[in-house]
């Protein structure tokens, strides 16, 4: 199993891996991932995928990819092959070792019925409200079902007449007898099967009774000897349920670790709000670039480079905390610095003429594709008369400090000419500035200075007008206007969301070198941020670029103003 690029931290799980092997308990390491095939992986997901293939691979052991698909009503094959998608996107391969917990639905049966022989399972007729006022709860305990007290041979015959078909739906459960007063309220006699006629993605409508979450899980572990189960901390009142289950059914029993699950600033990390937003379209999908979805960041163009070294950089704890974004952002920033090629594009395009220049004449400039790797070439970038700069780089009363073009000021276009703004045209009816009429210096092209020639300290990117690309661009931001929603009581989240998270641009322009740009293509725009041709509207002649992240980090600006 291949671990690219990702170098493990020792922590407290590799600590307990390591005593078990040293002292024999183990040979060898077996972890699992096992998403629930209901919706779309996030990067909460990414920190548990690099952390059980990253363990089997350090260790040479190998990670099961097993689908805990016990609710049909949920799950669809669309959620399966995007789930497959992701891992391998990721970098990582489960071989042989796909699993679901609907192969050992026969098993788990089978288990069921063992619990009710040996008087641990009983069969109930409470209705879900019943069976929530008798649990108690965390300060009261709970009350036995009247139910509960059904005769073995009874319990066995219900149990298998659920199972044949002859009960409506929710009208009977399977529930484990252990302790109505336990403290843990996970003890207090769990459902273990539910009436359910629902057609599954893998076994169709061979089944109309389905085990809960909390039973097949565990067992599904046992099944697959799994030697370390790895879980976030919501289940660790769910582990002596899943202790009891193996005891009482004298299974092998592996063993779970928990750790502290991925909160990330300025977004939601639940599949329940995550499909809200779908639904509710306020996304444009699973994989809208905003999106904390592994194929969102993927059409954004987050690599999967810089998820790992994401994953790697936050570590592995016991207690919750929530990560800011900034720290990914800056993890992407890294990676596409030294893999995307440079190139200039203009977003809000404002017209220049060098009215000194030749009209008709075309001459072009050799750039490098990226400043710190020689290997990956060199570009042309046409140059004419007629140019267009970043609207952004103009100032009709420019500050001090100010380096870019102002009336009677000069800049360097990159890899270009010295030029100065010599008159500003606008509009007559809105007053405008639609054109600057500048002059250009033939003395300084390619970034020469002739001796004597006063250094300039401003320099802008441009396009030729005459053979730049249109281009749709999509500026993406933070999907929430604030760091903690949770911190904002009784305001629901979608009260939250930044309602400048998109912004579309449909007049902006590139060199014409992008024209044959594959979708996924990442780049820099040169002073502008990292960007990737969008894998999903892109077609020839008609380039989207997605922006993946600024230059640097925008919002510590607005945090800091």
């Amino acid at each position: 199993m291949s671990l690219p690029n990702v170098q493990l931290a020792t922590n407290f799980i590799r600590n307990i891996i390591d005593e078990d092997l040293a002292g024999g308990k183990h040979q060898t390491v077996i972890t699992r991932f096992p998403p629930e095939p209901n919706g779309y992986l996030h990067i909460g997901h990414a920190k548990s995928i690099c952390l059980n293939f990253g363990l089997a691979a350090h260790y040479q052991g190998c990670c099961h990819l097993r689908f805990d698909d016990t609710n049909p009503v949920k799950e669809e094959q669309e959620y399966i092959d995007a789930i497959k998608t992701d891992v391998r996107w990721l970098g990582f391969d489960w071989g042989r070792h796909e699993y679901h917990a609907s192969d050992y639905f026969e098993t788990l049966y089978g288990y069921a019925e063992k619990l009710v022989e040996k008087g641990f399972a009983y069969v109930c007729d409470l209705s879900p409200e019943e069976m929530r006022e008798y649990r108690g709860t965390l300060t009261e305990p709970g009350r036995d079902s009247p139910y509960r007290s059904r005769r073995r041979e009874e319990n066995l015959s219900l149990l298998r007449r659920m199972r044949a078909g002859e009960f409506a739906d929710g009208s009977r459960v399977l529930r484990a007898r252990i302790d109505m007063a336990a403290a843990n309220v996970n003890l207090r006699d769990p459902v273990l099967y539910r009436i359910l006629r629902a057609n599954h993605p893998r076994t169709g409508n061979t089944w109309c009774i389905y085990p809960m979450y909390d039973f097949a899980h565990g067992q599904s572990d046992s099944i697959e000897r799994i030697t370390h189960s790895l879980c976030t901390l919501e289940f660790q009142d769910h582990r002596p349920l899943y202790d009891w289950f193996c005891e009482a059914l004298e299974i092998y029993h592996p063993r779970q670790i928990e750790f502290a699950r991925l909160n990330l600033t300025y977004t939601v990390m639940s599949k329940r709000r995550l499909l809200e937003l779908v639904n509710e379209k306020h996304v444009s999908g699973w994989d809208d670039p905003r999106m904390p979805t592994l194929s969102g960041m993927r059409r954004r163009g987050f690599t999967p480079g810089a998820i790992r070294t994401f994953c790697e950089r936050i570590g592995i704890g016991k207690s919750d905390s929530v990560i800011d974004m900034s720290v990914l952002e800056d993890c992407v920033r890294e990676d596409l610095d030294q893999s995307a090629p440079r190139a200039m594009g203009v977003l809000r395009p404002l017209k220049v003429t060098l009215t000194n220049y030749p009209a008709g004449q075309t001459e072009e400039f050799t750039a490098d594709r990226h400043p710190k790797d020689p290997a990956m070439g060199t570009r042309t970038i046409p140059f004419s008369r007629d140019l267009y700069v970043d609207r952004d780089d103009f100032m009709e009363d420019p500050p001090g400090k100010f380096f870019r073009l102002g009336p009677g000021r000069e800049v360097r276009l990159r890899y270009g000419y010295i030029i100065r703004c010599d008159q500003v045209i606008k509009d007559p009816a809105s007053g405008e500035v639609v054109e600057l009429r500048c002059s250009y210096d033939p003395e300084t092209g390619g970034g020469a200075l002739p001796e004597g020639r006063k250094k300039v300290k401003g320099i802008i990117h441009w396009v030729s007008a005459a053979h730049a690309l249109p281009v749709e661009v999509r500026l993406y931001d933070r999907l929430l206007r604030v760091a903690d929603p949770s911190a904002e009581k009784g305001r629901d989240y979608r009260e939250l969301l930044n309602e400048e998270s998109l912004e579309v641009l449909t007049q902006a322009l590139v060199e014409p070198s992008l024209a044959e740009a594959a979708p996924g293509t990442a780049l820099q725009f040169e002073r502008l941020g990292y960007f990737c041709v969008d894998n999903k509207d892109s077609r020839p002649g008609g380039l989207v670029f997605n922006r993946t992240v600024t230059l640097r980090d925008t919002w510590a600006k607005v945090a800091d103003s």
